[in-house]
């Protein structure tokens, strides 16, 4: 999708097909949820198969959806593509359940992933970044968003424990779970894609885990932490392990690349920000933080109503499927003044909520500060100018947000 919104004044919320997929791939949702936020803050909207659900668009509104289980539950599938078939890993995978289980897996590996954690991975970090980054400093055309699918992959793989051999394979069967419908990841049906991909992903952990049983290995990575998890005093099954390795995959893979994309496009067509950012390095981590809020790469979830619940003006009805537009969210004009303007040293980027919000905030957020950072420090340090090549090609998808081509020309920075 567009990050910067043209003109869009006089839509009717009443006529807007949220499950266009070319409002995404082609288009431009940022005029419609203006005008939602402004004229339908609750809206509804019945597809042509019978399945309904109900959007927020506001800020605070997708704050409570997406930060109150009570209210409105994780454990009927999160992600817009189960609308209308509740998950079957529904109370197991770690993304599909509400506390106290989802409590009880999630904080073993979130020690693993605090700040202060992932600080001894900088360095190795950085170096990762570099060798990513020098080949764009020849003068051709790089293409960034082709290339930095694969950048999280780079950055994770050893923290997960996963050799580099299964990288590549990895990020694609991550990029099918999330863009089933995006002719470079489809495989033939859309539902035939996501089959496809849930099983290659979840074999594929069963088969890391049950080599690790076998042989006794022990490691330091996040996956074989996984195995010593017991929420409940309970050890997870090997089920349930390939289920919640599955997720950590997913969220691993599939945000940051497109959040280094958009943000690159985003400095590229504002030479002044760029300029900004490379005088004066401190506001690199504010960098970070509008670019994730103007990027918004998972650009929604999906809870359901656990009882009729007001909300925004109206009323979702109990069991109704709930979609938080965090991209619209993030473009709140109440939280963020003159939200279509991409601008470094904003006041109060950090209150973006590009990583959700309540209980399922990502987990993986800390890790994802520090590569961001570090890749902008490196952008702005080695690099004297960035120039578009060509028209980007954005993902065709409703759930994630970014691009599968950004071709750019980039200049190496004189040393003074």
């Amino acid at each position: 999708m567009r990050l910067t919104p043209g003109g869009g004044r006089g839509i009717d919320p009443g006529s807007v097909d949220l499950f266009d997929l070319d409002l995404y791939a082609s288009g431009d949702p940022h005029p419609v949820w203006d005008e939602m936020r402004a004229k339908a803050p609750l809206h509804h909207q019945v597809l042509p198969d019978g399945r309904e659900f109900w959007s927020v668009t506001r800020y605070d509104d997708v704050c409570r959806v997406l930060g109150d289980h009570r209210e409105f539950t994780s454990e009927r599938g999160t992600v817009v593509t189960h609308l209308g078939v509740d998950d079957v890993a529904a109370g197991t995978l770690m993304t599909s359940t509400d506390p106290p289980r989802h409590t009880e897996v999630r904080r073993p590996l979130g020690t693993r992933l605090t700040a202060r954690a992932v600080k001894s991975w900088e360095d190795r970090i950085r170096g990762t970044v570099v060798r990513f980054l020098e080949p764009a400093l020849d003068g051709e055309v790089f293409d960034l968003a082709e290339q930095a699918l694969l950048l999280p992959a780079m950055v994770t793989g050893p923290l997960l424990g996963i050799p580099e051999k299964d990288w590549e394979e990895l990020v694609r069967l991550t990029a099918m779970v999330t863009a089933p419908s995006d002719p470079h990841f489809r495989q033939g049906s859309e539902a035939a894609t996501l089959a496809i991909s849930h099983h290659e992903l979840l074999a594929y952990v069963k088969e890391w885990a049950g080599a690790r049983r076998a042989d006794g290995r022990e490691d330091d990575s996040l996956l074989h932490h996984l195995m010593s998890v017991r929420p409940g005093g309970m050890p997870l099954t090997d089920e349930e392990i390939a289920l919640d390795g599955y997720s950590i995959l997913l969220g691993a893979n599939v945000t940051t690349p497109h959040t280094v994309s958009g943000t690159v496009q985003a400095l590229a067509e504002r030479p002044e920000q760029f300029e900004k950012a490379r005088a004066d390095p401190s506001l690199i981590p504010n960098l970070v933080e509008e670019g994730l809020r103007w990027t918004s790469a998972a650009c929604n979830f999906m809870r359901y109503a656990v009882d009729d619940v007001e909300i925004a003006g109206g009323t979702v009805p109990a069991r109704g499927a709930v979609v938080a537009w965090i991209g619209s969210a993030n473009r709140d004009a109440a939280r963020f003044p003159d939200p279509h303007r991409f601008d470094i040293t904003r006041s109060g980027a950090k209150r973006q909520i590009a990583f959700g919000f309540g209980p399922h905030f990502c987990i993986g957020a800390p890790l994802a500060r520090m590569t961001l950072r570090i890749f902008f420090e490196e952008l702005t340090r080695r690099f004297g100018s960035i120039g578009l090549a060509g028209e980007p090609q954005h993902l065709r998808s409703y759930f994630i947000a970014g691009m599968t081509h950004l071709p750019i020309v980039a200049q190496k920075r004189r040393t003074p």
